[in-house]
């Protein structure tokens, strides 16, 4: 059984200072860090502020060219046992600097990762952007979040309930890392998923020719199939 550290990465798109997105998310991470410890594990945390990358925003997005901040954010999600991703809330969406920043990413770099999803707002009126935005977009991801969704307004940081449910939602991205999911589906899975086109940092590339549809792509015919136009067939 493995004893290294759990590798959590934190992103944060609060731009304040102080940023009450990132008081969020480093309350969770350190909920994740105590979680863990009581399983035997320590936990090496990286934090990915997006504020640092917006000089490298807009050629990210209009020329998938990253930066060097970029690529060692991609890096370090890319090598995460988990991520925890919080944002602040406007006009009832996650900040554009957050769905930016993770509609530049590969579609492949979280595959399998669990995630904590968390977002802050100043009225409660944006509760349930945490679950109908953003877990939409990390299932496009196809990562795993955690069944508990976290949001605080203004008035919930001094509310208990707050508490018990970054609680609950660290034990549960503990017990997600401990299970091994993520490395399982890259060791195991990997070519049952589709890649597209440069999705996968090459490894999209290792695909099996011998398909039907891969024999058609390439001018051939379907061995041993009928064709339904050939009137022979009928």
């Amino acid at each position: 059984m493995t004893t290294d550290p759990y590798r959590l990465v934190v992103v944060s798109a609060g731009v304040s200072d102080p940023s009450s997105t990132r008081l969020l998310a480093d309350r969770v991470a350190q909920s994740v860090v105590n979680a863990a410890s009581e399983s035997g594990r320590k936990t090496a945390v990286t934090v990915i502020d997006l504020r640092e990358l917006l000089p490298e925003l807009p050629a990210a997005l209009s020329t998938q060219l990253l930066g060097p901040r970029f690529e060692r954010a991609v890096a370090a999600l890319g090598q995460a046992d988990a991520v925890i991703a919080s944002t602040p809330v406007y006009k009832a969406g996650a900040s554009g600097l957050f769905t930016s920043f993770f509609q530049v990413l590969d579609n492949d770099l979280l595959i399998g990762k669990p995630v904590i999803l968390a977002a802050t707002a100043g009225t409660a009126r944006h509760a349930l952007v945490v679950d109908e935005e953003m877990r939409a977009l990390f299932a496009y991801l196809r990562a795993l979040p955690v069944p508990t969704s976290l949001f605080a307004s203004t008035e919930d940081w001094q509310d208990d309930a707050l508490a018990t449910r970054i609680d609950r939602a660290a034990h549960e991205l503990v017990l997600l890392m401990a299970s091994g999911f993520a490395r399982d589906v890259r060791e195991q899975s990997w070519k049952r998923y589709q890649h597209s086109y440069g999705s996968a940092g090459g490894t999209e590339l290792d695909v099996d020719t011998d398909t039907d549809l891969m024999r058609l792509a390439a001018g051939g015919s379907l061995l041993g199939s009928k064709d339904p136009f050939d009137p022979r067939e009928s």
